[in-house]
């Protein structure tokens, strides 16, 4: 059975970090796109970072660029994404989601993705 598993959020202070997993079952994470989105309730749902499969190229959103930093651990079949100098603005649910038909990661949208994990809280605040 195909699976994906987010750990890893929880409440942190504004400056503090965290760092995300995202863990699959079923199926190798090493030969596809990898990206996190984040969502507030309510409001929009956003692309926070990816990372290709081809190159290991990542790319970032601007309101993470600097601070975020996505990576494959390629023996656990696990993505991290290390969360760093992090504020209230960062509050959200955290999903990892995998593109099996690209190679390259382009931030793209949540229905263009294949797989989709259940997501993980972080809250950032003191």
């Amino acid at each position: 059975q195909i699976q994906l598993v987010e750990s890893g959020g929880g409440l942190v202070q504004p400056g503090g970090s965290l760092r995300l997993s995202c863990t699959a079952s079923g199926f190798s994470l090493d030969y596809h796109v990898v990206q996190w989105f984040r969502q507030v309730p309510g409001k929009e749902r956003e692309a926070v970072s990816c990372i290709s499969s081809s190159d290991g190229s990542t790319k970032y959103a601007d309101s993470v660029k600097g601070r975020f930093t996505i990576s494959r651990d390629l023996g656990k079949n696990t993505v991290w994404l290390q969360m760093n100098s992090l504020k209230p603005e960062d509050t959200a649910v955290y999903s990892c989601t995998v593109d099996t038909y690209g190679t390259d990661c382009l931030l793209g949208s949540y229905d263009e993705m294949d797989y989709w994990g259940k997501g993980t809280l972080v809250t950032v605040s003191s």
